[in-house]
């Protein structure tokens, strides 16, 4: 009996992230289109050869992307909106302007990005299309039938990946003055999908993994039974093509009933996030329908416990008849790093023996398959597996009873601050003195070229830590008089000792450990190097407080924030242990968050942002999940928060997201002053507003930190406008959408002095 082995993606950015230099050396126009098309060619044939040599029987091919698969998938069937048609849409103009929006004031080009989203509940960030009424859709690239092609030339058997049309759509948007939603137009994209199919059918695929991740939601399965079956009824008809069904992270739940009715040849589960599926998927599907099963975690970096995923795989090879069952990764091997062998002689033994990065799920996955044909040929590995797995539970490292018994006595009084939000505001004004329409920014400012060679120096021994200690100062002091000269009125550090603002504190907190490349795709050619929790979490000493005052001291009449992370964002972006309830683990990580807080304020510091963009990302994807997680992740934040006096105002931050799902609990946080990204969702916070209403001090982004495209005075000002309707002139600030550390100083300098424009005359004209 043999098993295919494969998995549902693979890391694109290489094993030292050759993507992402290749593409900002195109950027930077140091290297040509024909550069890029050849390096990235090259890059997927070494990413093939490496899941080959490593076992998988089926590769996959189309899950390569210069910045985003969903921008992919809608650039391919012609979904490019009108602002970008004037662009030369043949090349990657067109393309890079969609996903990073294009200024060149030279030749009178100045568009926006498309709106950026996270990829449900992950870290990765997705472009959202744009669908217009009447959308004329039509095939327009051809990239995933010539990725399949480059694979079956190099002698792979490959499976094409192909973003299936209702997820396509029902992770789109109704372009600004349209009316129709764009799922209502599957008609229309249907046969702009056939005619893709038929190309593929053509080139030779086999099977076609069709991906639909929207299955792992909550559907009105009235609606999104019709549509699937509108979809794929007409695929069936194409000849010598297979499908397989695939969604991922989580269960699908109520949607596999009619799911597994469809005319497709294949259904992917999740057995990861949605193992609870699995008796009523044996029940459910079809027995000449092919299970893939997705045993192998594609989010998390701890090695599988092969021998309890075996008995898993056994149970559904004995369900089903020969042949009728592949093994794979849970999702795409996208979100996980891209190889542990730069982190030999990195990481101690211990540690080593406890991780698996995608190379290494790629082999996990064709031992399991091996296995399940004939143990005996994989015994040496599912040895070592064992072992490995058992070494990470009976560790001494993982378990500090004092962290958990600290978090185990805490009473209500640790989750509530001092006095109602009415009674702070009084007192913060007072003490703070802060302008109508106070303007900030969200905390880094540009990492530049100096500032990283600088930190490379100092922890390769080449600099002194008096010296880099000094630099780091000159940097910071520099940084704070030019906003001072700006006219900004809270003032931030800068953050330029920090490679991250997960990193950077997971290095000054025990519990934590660090690799050397384990890099992951964030969005576009932005990549993150999570660290990971393998244990109990504690704060040693201080982590922030010295440089907190002495960038206060840098100020003598304006406050300047003192900067933290919060618990749920550490926890999201890192790679958590698997060991205990997520909720245990922050509880952890607030306390030490606390901490802090209240060391920064016994230092003088009287703004304090604790920063919690991931909350939203963490919510569930199921609504029945919600409460519980929001019950948790509202209690963290305010166990970190509530230390402080009256006085000392509280703010934190949140990325892009449906505010109107969490809102209630973003009102339950407590906070002082919220500052939220805006700028690419079209105020759609405003509905949020206006629905739910919100009392404290709130800042909505004025533009887009994301692009490197500087808003004028007069965008700023009708943005501005816009949010005065909503919010009390006396709760409103000014602000950018994010941090600015991956943006240069020319467009920061010029977007932050149109910005502080914008909050002048806006004082002037509500005192008229």
């Amino acid at each position: 009996m043999s098993i295919k082995s494969t998995v549902l993606g693979f890391p694109r950015m290489g094993s030292d992230r050759q993507l992402k230099k290749l593409v900002e050396k195109f950027w930077a126009g140091k290297a040509t289109e024909q550069e890029l098309v050849e390096g990235s060619k090259q890059l997927r044939a070494d990413h093939w050869a490496l899941q080959k040599q490593h076992g998988l029987t089926e590769v996959p091919a189309g899950d390569f992307s210069y910045y985003d698969h969903v921008l992919d998938a809608a650039f391919a069937v012609g979904i490019i909106p009108e602002r970008y048609q004037q662009l030369d849409t043949a090349g990657t103009q067109a393309y890079f302007a969609m996903a990073r929006g294009l200024q060149n004031k030279s030749i009178g080009i100045d568009v926006p990005s498309l709106e950026m989203k996270k990829w449900f509940d992950t870290n990765y960030h997705f472009m959202v299309p744009e669908v217009a009424d009447n959308q004329k859709f039509v095939l327009h690239s051809t990239k995933v039938v010539d990725e399949f092609k480059e694979a079956r030339a190099l002698g792979y058997t490959a499976r094409p990946v192909v973003l299936g049309p209702v997820s396509l759509l029902a992770l789109s948007k109704t372009a600004k003055g349209s009316s129709t939603k764009p799922l209502e137009q599957l008609a229309s994209l249907v046969p702009v999908y056939v005619e893709l199919l038929g190309q593929l059918a053509a080139a030779g695929a086999e099977w076609v993994q069709m991906d639909e991740p929207v299955l792992a939601l909550d559907l009105d399965a009235a609606v999104y039974k019709a549509a699937f079956e509108q979809a794929y009824s007409e695929f069936a008809k194409i000849d010598g093509l297979k499908y397989l069904l695939t969604s991922y992270f989580n269960r699908l739940g109520e949607n596999l009933a009619w799911a597994a009715t469809l005319p497709v040849h294949g259904i992917h589960l999740d057995l990861v996030r949605g193992s609870d599926d699995l008796d009523t998927a044996l029940a459910t599907i079809p027995e000449d329908k092919i299970i893939s099963a997705g045993l192998i975690n594609g989010r998390n970096i701890w090695k599988a416990n092969l021998g309890q995923q075996l008995a898993v795989l056994n149970k559904i090879i004995s369900a089903r008849a020969p042949g009728r069952v592949w093994v794979s990764s849970s999702c795409s091997l996208l979100h996980s790093p891209h190889s542990l062998q730069p982190e030999v002689g990195h990481l101690d033994e211990e540690t080593l023996g406890w991780l698996s990065f995608a190379e290494e799920k790629v082999e996990e996955v064709a031992t399991l398959a091996a296995a399940a044909a004939d143990p005996t040929t994989v015994q040496a590995k599912l040895q070592v597996n064992t072992a490995n797995v058992a070494s990470r539970k009976s560790s001494e490292r993982i378990t500090r009873p004092a962290v958990q018994q600290r978090l185990a006595a805490l009473d209500r009084s640790f989750y509530t601050r001092k006095a109602p939000f009415t009674e702070r505001q009084t007192l913060q004004r007072a003490a703070l003195k802060l302008p109508l329409f106070p303007t900030t920014t969200i905390g880094s400012f540009p990492q530049t070229a100096e500032v990283r060679k600088a930190r490379a120096q100092f922890r390769k021994g080449a600099l002194a830590e008096a010296e880099y200690t000094e630099y780091l100062e000159a940097e910071t002091r520099k940084c704070i008089e030019w906003q001072d000269q700006i006219g900004l009125d809270v003032l931030v550090h800068g953050e330029f000792e920090r490679t991250d603002m997960v990193e950077f504190f997971g290095e000054n907190l025990e519990g934590f450990v660090f690799t050397k490349k384990g890099w992951v795709q964030s969005y576009g050619s932005r990549c993150v190097k999570p660290p990971v929790i393998f244990g109990d979490v504690s704060r040693p000493k201080a982590m922030t407080v010295d440089v907190a005052k002495f960038a206060q001291s840098c100020s003598a009449n304006k406050p300047v924030k003192g900067m933290l992370t919060g618990p749920v964002t550490i926890l999201k972006w890192s790679f958590v242990r698997d060991d205990q309830p997520l909720s245990q683990t922050a509880g952890q990580i607030a306390l030490a968050i606390r901490d802090e807080v209240v060391d920064l304020e016994a230092a003088g510091i009287k703004v304090i942002q604790v920063d919690e963009p991931a909350i939203r990302e963490g919510l569930p994807l199921r609504k029945a999940d919600y409460a519980a997680y929001l019950e948790w992740s509202v209690d963290v934040f305010r166990l970190a928060t509530t230390g402080v006096t009256n006085q000392t105002q509280i703010h934190t931050h949140f990325c892009y997201s449906d505010f109107n799902e969490i809102f209630t609990a973003i009102q339950n946080l407590d906070a002082d002053v919220i500052t939220i990204e805006n700028s690419k969702s079209d105020l759609k916070l405003l509905g949020a507003l206006e629905t739910h209403g919100y009392a404290a001090e709130i800042g909505p982004g004025l533009y887009d930190i994301h692009s490197p495209r500087v808003p004028s005075v007069e965008e700023m000002t009708a943005r501005f406008a816009a949010l005065q309707k909503y919010i009390p002139a006396e709760n409103l600030w000014a602000n950018p959408d994010c941090g600015l550390k991956t943006r240069g100083w020319p467009e920061v300098k010029e977007s932050l002095e149109n910005l502080v424009a914008v909050a002048v005359n806006a004082r002037r004209q509500h005192q008229a």
